[in-house]
């Protein structure tokens, strides 16, 4: 590592967004150490496969370890002393919170605890924590502004990413930690995880199984294509919250906490799409057409998200706009070239 070379620790570095975004910093000239449980959650041998590409890289290093085993983190925090921390290991899904609600106690509350005491003993220039657009839960207020209540989470898996943000908040504010919560939208793309609707739709339209289609199609999302979402996190880097002695003018609808250098930023496109247009960008690509099975909407989903990406574009000067049919047509081809389908 050069004198100059920064470095990042990413956590969940084997994950669908985790590797993106080490990938990204590794070819941005960043030192990243990545820390992933490799979990049975989904195929690890897709895990095994993102960190094996990770491995190519020499300023790479890879640690396999759960991050709310005691002493984990601050180990890596006191050896590496990053400069940046990503944070976007946890116990994911909406659904299986439902099934096994323990497995996001320890990865999300209790991992996300360790990473901030490890923070607190061994201060990085920014913390940048995964969140989730599931936080705003029953607000029906659209788009989704980060300066919206969100106070009414309807999965526990959107409870406890609010629960990391209050978290992160009073650590924050505590010690002074400059802190950024992103809120991700509905992100697809290559390397994808295989409990995503797009996995699930492509593998069953090429096998010629029906698709599950909740709320008869009345649904709409934010799709976010995980290159644009990888852009976002990084440049974001380079915008940490200041402390409240050294504030001047503020941006428009900024969630900066008057309290701490803690802020909530969305990464979407600010642009709904309906999830049948989703579909049939999905056959388009396949060049085959979907058997449709139209169902009620699951426990603990939501009908709409929509994202407010002024903020995001204030900080950046960027904004997630890669279209569906493109993001699917580049998903298509990764998981027809990866399974030979």
């Amino acid at each position: 590592m050069t004198q100059t070379q920064r470095t990042a620790l990413v956590t969940g570095s084997a994950g669908f967004i985790g590797f993106h975004t080490a990938q990204r910093l590794l070819q941005e000239g960043w030192a990243v150490v990545g820390l992933d449980a490799m979990t049975d959650y989904y195929d690890v041998t897709l895990k095994e496969r993102r960190h094996q590409i990770l491995k190519q890289h020499q300023g790479f290093q890879a640690v396999e370890d759960r991050l709310e085993a005691s002493g984990t983190l601050m180990r890596l925090f006191e050896e590496h002393k990053p400069d940046a921390v990503i944070h976007l290991a946890a116990q994911a899904g909406v659904r299986y919170s439902i099934d096994a609600p323990r497995s996001y106690v320890e990865a999300n509350l209790v991992g996300t605890f360790e990473l901030l005491e490890a923070a607190r003993a061994f201060p990085p220039a920014h913390i940048l924590l995964a969140s989730t657009s599931s936080a705003y839960g029953a607000n029906t207020e659209m788009p989704y502004a980060e300066t919206h209540r969100a106070d009414h989470q309807m999965s526990f898996y959107a409870a406890t990413k609010k629960a990391n943000e209050a978290m992160a908040h009073s650590y924050a504010h505590l010690y002074h930690l400059p802190t950024t919560m992103f809120r991700f939208f509905t992100v697809y793309g290559p390397w994808g995880r295989p409990d995503m609707a797009l996995f699930k739709f492509t593998k069953a339209i090429l096998e010629g199984a029906p698709i599950d289609i909740y709320n008869h199609g009345d649904m709409r999302r934010d799709f976010t294509y995980i290159d644009d979402l990888v852009t976002g996190i990084v440049q974001l880097i380079e915008a940490a919250p200041l402390q409240v002695d050294q504030r001047e003018a503020a941006l428009t609808g900024d969630s900066l906490s008057p309290v701490a250098p803690w802020r909530v930023v969305n990464i979407g496109n600010g642009q709904p799409v309906q999830l049948m247009k989703f579909v049939e960008a999905i056959e388009a690509a396949l060049g085959k057409v979907a058997k449709k099975n139209f169902m009620d909407m699951q426990p603990g989903d939501v009908p709409a998200t929509w994202a407010e990406a002024q903020l995001l574009e204030q900080l950046t000067g960027t904004i997630p706009a890669t279209p569906v049919e493109e993001g699917v047509a580049k998903f298509v081809a990764w998981y027809r070239e990866f399974y030979g389908a």
